[in-house]
C-alpha cells in the first residue's frame, strides 16, 4: 500500500511509488521525514544554480498573499506586505510551515513592495522581509530568494527608466541583506519583464524570471516561446511561469517555453509555480478574471493528489525548480516533496505526520475508511463541490 509501512507496491503501480517505497524502507530518516542531511553529517549550502546544474529537484514555497488575507493579516487590493512589520509571526510561520514541508526556496515577502506601492513604508518592508526569510532559512537547507514583481505604472507610464529606477531602489536592499538569488515574478509583459531582468543583473548573483502568462502569451501578444527566449537574452538564468493560472495551464506554457528556446537554440534552467486552484475556463488574464476572484475561490482549490501528479509532470517535461503561488498551502508544497522523494533523495520533515498515498488510513476503525488507504483510490477519485446549484465553469468577466 506504499509507504506507511503496508508492504512494497504491486507491479501495476508506477515507478516512482516502488522507488519511493524501497527508499524510505532502505533508510530509516527517509521513511520518519526526519534528518534531512544526508549520511556524514551537515552539509554546506550550495546556491540555486550548482542545485540545478546538478540537475537536482528545486522545490518552491507557496502562497502568501492569499493565504495571508484569509488569515487576516494582508488586506485585498493593493496585496501589499505590511504584515512583515505589523504581523512578523504571522509571516515567519508561514516560511516555516513551507520549510517543514519541503521548500527549498524561502521567497522574501516583497510582492508590491516598492516606492509607488508603498510610499516611505517600501525600504523597510523589504528589509524586514528579507530578515524575516533569512531567519527561517537558515533552520534548514532553504536558499532565500528576493523578490520584485511588475509595477503598477508600466501599463500607463512605459518609462523604462523610472520602472527600472523602482526596481533598483528594491535591489539595493536586497544587495545589502545578502539574499542567495533573485526573483522577478509576476509580469504580464514581457518587456517589463526584461527590463527587470536587466536591472537584477547588476549585482552578479543568479536571476530567475517568471510571468503570469498563460498560452496565449503576455498581453501584448507575444508568445510564451518568445517570451522566454527574450528572458534569456537579457541574461535570465531560470525561466518560467507563475501565478494567474492551474496546474495544467501552467505546464502548457511551459511547454511553449521550453519549445521556444530551444528553437532559438537556446538553454536555460526552467520552473513553475503555478495556482493552488483549477481555472480551466480562464480569460487571458487567468484567474483574476474569474467571477470567484479572490473571495470565492475555495471551490476551485487543488487536492494534494492534483499537485503530486502536477509535480510528476514538471519533472517529466524537464522543470526542475517546481513550487506554487496563490492558493498553494503547504500541504501542496508537501505533495510536491514526496512524490519527487525518489529524485531527491529525502522526504519532508512533516511527512512524518502523512501517510503516502492515505495509507495512514489502514488504521480506522470503519472499513469502508480502511479502503481508501492505496493510491487507485485517490488517484481515480472525482472529488464532489457539495454545491449542487452552482456551475462547473465560470465565465470571464474580461
Amino acid at each position: 500500500m506504499g509507504v506507511g509501512g503496508m508492504g512494497p507496491p504491486t507491479e501495476g503501480r508506477a515507478p516512482a511509488s516502488r522507488r519511493l517505497w524501497d527508499l524510505c524502507h532502505r533508510d530509516p530518516r527517509l521513511h520518519s521525514g526526519g534528518d534531512m542531511a544526508p549520511a556524514g553529517g551537515p552539509r554546506a549550502k550550495k546556491g540555486i544554480l550548482e542545485r540545478l546544474d546538478n540537475g537536482e529537484v528545486v522545490v518552491g514555497d507557496g502562497s502568501f498573499l492569499l493565504t495571508l488575507e484569509k488569515r487576516g493579516f494582508v488586506k485585498a487590493g493593493l496585496w501589499t506586505p505590511e504584515a512583515v512589520i505589523e504581523h512578523p509571526s504571522a509571516v515567519r510561520q508561514l516560511h516555516t510551515e513551507f520549510l517543514r514541508a519541503g521548500a527549498d526556496v524561502l521567497q522574501t515577502f516583497t510582492f508590491s513592495a516598492t516606492e509607488d506601492n508603498m510610499e516611505s513604508k517600501w525600504e523597510a518592508v523589504n528589509a524586514a522581509a528579507c530578515d524575516l526569510a533569512q531567519e527561517v532559512a537558515g533552520g534548514g537547507d532553504a536558499l532565500v530568494a528576493g523578490g520584485i514583481c511588475q509595477t503598477s505604472l508600466y501599463k500607463y507610464h512605459k518609462d523604462e527608466s523610472r520602472i527600472k529606477n523602482i526596481f533598483r531602489l528594491q535591489l539595493e536592499v536586497f544587495a545589502r541583506k545578502n539574499v542567495d538569488f533573485l526573483i522577478a515574478e509576476y509580469f504580464e509583459h514581457v518587456e517589463e519583464a526584461v527590463w527587470a531582468v536587466e536591472v537584477l543583473r547588476e549585482v552578479g548573483v543568479p536571476v530567475a524570471a517568471t510571468m503570469c502568462i498563460g498560452p496565449e502569451g503576455d498581453m501584448h501578444d507575444v508568445t510564451p516561446g518568445e517570451c522566454a527566449v527574450k528572458l534569456a537574452r537579457a541574461g535570465a538564468d531560470i525561466i518560467g511561469v507563475n501565478c494567474r493560472f492551474g496546474p495544467w495551464t501552467s505546464l502548457q506554457t511551459m511547454k511553449l517555453m521550453k519549445e521556444g528556446l530551444r528553437d532559438a537554440g537556446l538553454q536555460t534552467h526552467l520552473m513553475v509555480q503555478c495556482l493552488g486552484f483549477h481555472t480551466p475556463d480562464y480569460g487571458k488574464g487567468g484567474f483574476v478574471d474569474l467571477p470567484e476572484y479572490p473571495f470565492g475561490l475555495e471551490p476551485r482549490v487543488v487536492t494534494r493528489w492534483d499537485i503530486q501528479k502536477y509535480a510528476r509532470e514538471a519533472y517529466n517535461l524537464g522543470v526542475r525548480y517546481i513550487g506554487g503561488c496563490c492558493g498553494f498551502e503547504p500541504y501542496h508544497i508537501r505533495a510536491i516533496a514526496e512524490e519527487l522523494a525518489p529524485e531527491r533523495g529525502f522526504l519532508p520533515p512533516a511527512s512524518e505526520k502523512h501517510g503516502s498515498w492515505g495509507s495512514g488510513l489502514d488504521m480506522h476503525t470503519k472499513p469502508w475508511i480502511r479502503a481508501r488507504a492505496r493510491r487507485e483510490y485517490w488517484e481515480n477519485l472525482l472529488p464532489a463541490s457539495g454545491r449542487p446549484f452552482c456551475p462547473s465553469l465560470s465565465k470571464p468577466d474580461a
